[in-house]
């Protein structure tokens, strides 16, 4: 990184500043540029601000990286705790679409089949009753025609399809 240049650089103002009255002439009017040999020429004041610039930037970067490691690591946690949380849904959720699907197990029979067949019977008539009403109504509207039958019946038919 450093040239010949550099050095040669150096040495003129060393000379210069030799022919002058002295190095401390030098490091006063180098300004805080570098030497040849990488020392600072500045005055003590702003090697110590430069430091301690340095010392806060530093202690700053290292403030940063630990409350950032300690984010990570909360988040590396809830993440674990996330996992397991889904695991644990999903578990749940495959158990009760089996259960769906698989229907009542044979411990959970009808308390009395004789109420399910009176159950299934009274929903049968129901349905037989709907069946009757709507052919009885189809019949009345071949016999009107279609265009009269779309009129005041509707509603007959309109009542037989809310029901369902």
């Amino acid at each position: 990184r450093w040239g010949i240049g550099t050095v040669r650089v150096g040495q003129a103002v060393l000379r210069t500043a030799a022919g002058r009255g002295g190095v401390a002439e030098a490091a006063e009017a180098g300004g805080g540029r570098q030497c040849w040999r990488g020392e600072s020429r500045g005055s003590p004041q702003q090697l110590a601000e430069r430091y301690a610039d340095l010392a806060a930037s530093h202690s700053e970067a290292l403030r940063l990286r630990e409350e950032r490691e300690w984010h990570n690591a909360r988040l590396r946690q809830e993440n674990a705790r996330l996992r397991l949380e889904n695991r644990r849904l999903r578990r749940e959720n495959r158990c009760l679409f089996r259960q769906a699907l698989l229907g009542p197990g044979p411990d959970k029979s009808p308390a009395n089949p004789s109420e399910e067949a009176e159950a299934l019977r009274t929903q049968l008539g129901q349905l037989q009753e709907k069946h009757r009403r709507a052919l009885r109504h189809l019949r009345r509207c071949r016999a009107a025609g279609a265009s009269e039958a779309s009129g005041t019946e509707d509603g007959e038919l309109d009542e037989l399809l809310l029901e369902e």
